[in-house]
C-alpha cells in the first residue's frame, strides 16, 4: 500500500505542467500545497488554494521551516534547482527530513523531460563510475525515443509571454521578488522580435554550407554554443560566458588542431540574439590567425554536423549525449552527467584536436538506459499532449519508495 504524502510545490516551468500536476496527486488522495513567489506563478496555478510568499529570498528559510511543519510536508516539487528562490529550499529541506523532486529539461530530448531527487545536472546523484553503468544497465530494457508528440515552439512563446505579462503585477503583488534570468523579459522579447525573422535568410545559407563541408568531405570540429542565461553556464562551470568559451576553444585550436582542419561553431536555437556572435568570431580568428578556418552557423542540422564531424567540444550540453550517440568524438570543459571514461575525451582540449578516441557504443547504451530509467520522464512541459504524458508518468517516480536510482544503488 502506497502511503500517502504531502507535497509542497515551489515554484513551476511557465506552463500549466505543476497545475495538472497538482490536481493528478490530488485526486490519488495525497495532499498538495503550493507557495507562488510571483504573479506568473498565480496565473498559471488558477484558483486552487496557495499562499503568497512576498519577502525577499535571504528570508525564505524561516519561512519554509514554518510551512514544513505547519502543513506537514513530506516532499517539496520544483523546477530548477539554482532559481535563488529555491536554493534555499534544497538545502534546507534534507535537514527536514523532506524530499525534494527536481525537475528540468529533459538530458535526452524532445520526448523527455528530467525528474530527480534532491538535484540535477552538476547536483545530480548519478554515479560517476562507468562499470556501474555497465553493470546497470545490461540489465534494464532499451528505452528508445519515448512516445513522440508534437511541441510547436509557438505554445512555449506564448506560455512564456503570459507568465512574464502576468509579472507586471509584481512590484505591487510581489515587491521583493527578483527573477532568477539574467536578462529581463522585455529585452529578451526584442532580441526575440529581431532574431527569428532572421532565421529564414540564413536557413538556405547555412544549410548550404553544411552541404558543402559533408561533399567535401572537409573535417572540420563543432562547437554548439549553449544559452549563457543557463544553469549549466551560470552555476554549472568555470566560463562566464559563451564569448569566454569560444576563445578558449579557438586558441587551442589555434595551436594544436590539425593543419586544414575546420571549426563549425553553430548558435543555440532559443538564442535570443542580444550578442553578435558573428562579429566575435571575427575577432577572434584575425586575433589568432584562423581566418578561413573558423564557419559560423545560426541554423542547421546539428546531426547531420556531428556525424560527419572529427569531434565535438562543449562545455556541458546535452548535445554533448546527442554527439555520443552519433559516435562523435567529444570533450567536455565541465563535468556534466556524461563525463565518464570510455564516453568523453579525459584529457585536456590542446591533446583532443589529435587524440579523439571514439565513445565507447556499448557503454553508452547502457549509460542511456540507465539514466532515462531513472531520472527521465517521457512527455514535455509546453502542449497538451506533452503534458498529459509527463503528469502520468511522473507520478510513480514521486511517489514510489525508494526512488529507482535509490533501488538501483
Amino acid at each position: 500500500m502506497i502511503r500517502k504524502r504531502s507535497f509542497l510545490l515551489l515554484q513551476g516551468v511557465c506552463s500549466p505542467f505543476f497545475a495538472r500536476l497538482a490536481d493528478c496527486l490530488h485526486a490519488e488522495g495525497h495532499a498538495v500545497f503550493k507557495i507562488n513567489f510571483n504573479a506568473g506563478d498565480r496565473l498559471y496555478w488558477g484558483l486552487r488554494a496557495a499562499c503568497d510568499y512576498r519577502g525577499a529570498a535571504e528570508d525564505l528559510r524561516e519561512f519554509l521551516d514554518h510551512k514544513y511543519q505547519y502543513w506537514g510536508i513530506t516532499d517539496q516539487i520544483l523546477f530548477g534547482d539554482c532559481r535563488p528562490v529555491h536554493r534555499a529550499a534544497v538545502a534546507h529541506a534534507e535537514a527536514c527530513g523532506v524530499r525534494t523532486h527536481v525537475f528540468e529539461e529533459g538530458y535526452f530530448r524532445p520526448y523527455w523531460v528530467t525528474l530527480e531527487r534532491e538535484g540535477v545536472n552538476g547536483h545530480s546523484l548519478l554515479p560517476r563510475d562507468p562499470d556501474w553503468f555497465r553493470d546497470v544497465g545490461a540489465r534494464l530494457p532499451d528505452y528508445g525515443d519515448g512516445q513522440a508528440f508534437a511541441s510547436p515552439f509557438f505554445k512555449r512563446a506564448a506560455h512564456d509571454v503570459a507568465y512574464h505579462l502576468a509579472g507586471l503585477a509584481n512590484p505591487v503583488l510581489f515587491p521583493a521578488y527578483r527573477t532568477h534570468a539574467p536578462v529581463i523579459a522585455p529585452i529578451e522579447y526584442i532580441g526575440y522580435i529581431r532574431r527569428l525573422p532572421m532565421l529564414r535568410f540564413h536557413k538556405p545559407r547555412d544549410h548550404a554550407v553544411l552541404q558543402a563541408l559533408v561533399a567535401k568531405a572537409t573535417p572540420y570540429f563543432v562547437l554548439p554554443l549553449q544559452l549563457g542565461s543557463d544553469a549549466q553556464i551560470r552555476n554549472h562551470c568555470r566560463f562566464d560566458d559563451m564569448a569566454g568559451v569560444m576563445e578558449f576553444v579557438i586558441s587551442s585550436f589555434a595551436c594544436h588542431a590539425p593543419a586544414g582542419t575546420k571549426l563549425v561553431i553553430k548558435n543555440h536555437p532559443l538564442d535570443m540574439g542580444l550578442i553578435g556572435y558573428a562579429s566575435i568570431i571575427r575577432t577572434l580568428a584575425q586575433r589568432y590567425d584562423v581566418v578561413g578556418r573558423l564557419v559560423y552557423v545560426e541554423t542547421g542540422d546539428l546531426q547531420l554536423l556531428l556525424r560527419h564531424a572529427l569531434g565535438m567540444v562543449t562545455v556541458n550540453s546535452t548535445v554533448g549525449a546527442l554527439a555520443l550517440g552519433l559516435a562523435c568524438p567529444t570533450i567536455s570543459l565541465s563535468d556534466p552527467i556524461y563525463n565518464l571514461p570510455g564516453l568523453t575525451f579525459q584529457g585536456n582540449l590542446d591533446d583532443f584536436w589529435r587524440q579523439r578516441p571514439k565513445p565507447d557504443a556499448q557503454l553508452f547504451k547502457c549509460f542511456r538506459n540507465t539514466v532515462i530509467h531513472t531520472t527521465q520522464v517521457n512527455g514535455g512541459f509546453y502542449c497538451g499532449a506533452g503534458i498529459a504524458l509527463a503528469v502520468a508518468n511522473s507520478l510513480p517516480m514521486l511517489i514510489q519508495e525508494p526512488s529507482p536510482l535509490e533501488a538501483l544503488l
